[in-house]
């Protein structure tokens, strides 16, 4: 499995795996647009040139950044996929000179074994106000919210 930056022909595949979860209320969906706008934030894992997981690193300040959209085909789950993308973003935010990046989610315990830890919501006002008010379950968020300092 290989992970690369994401280019214009993944963007159908990217929305299909992430709506897919977002389906089941595991995360918020995307719009093809958002997707074409925002293609340079991802990262996919591939097989034989088939899209397997997918990750983004979405820049939200001058000094905070999120992993998100993180979505992995159910029969490649627990393979190390996941937190090979994670790790891949946690680098370019490095090199980007990001100092902070977070993630919301409902598996806090992958995302601490990379090195997270838990902190307040209210303590990124930034995402509060630009991704969480599009999503229908706010203000009555029940992810987890993590964040590690690099």
């Amino acid at each position: 499995m290989k992970t690369r930056k994401a280019v214009i022909a993944d963007t159908k595949e990217i929305q299909k795996l992430i709506n897919e979860f977002a389906r089941k209320e595991q995360m918020i969906p995307r719009a093809i647009n958002e997707l074409y706008e925002n293609i340079r934030d991802f990262v996919i894992a591939e097989e034989d040139g088939a899209v397997k997981g997918v990750c983004a690193l979405h820049v939200l300040w001058e000094d905070l950044a999120e992993v998100r959209s993180l979505a992995v085909r159910k029969e490649y789950q627990m393979l190390g996929i996941g937190k090979q993308m994670v790790k891949r973003c946690l680098s370019e935010a490095k090199a980007l000179g990001i100092k902070r990046v977070f993630a919301l989610t409902y598996q806090p315990l992958f995302f601490k074994k990379l090195g997270f830890a838990d902190t307040d919501k209210a303590s990124l006002p930034q995402k509060i106000w630009g991704d969480c008010v599009r999503c229908p379950k706010f203000p009555e968020c029940d992810e987890h919210a993590l964040i590690i300092h690099l």
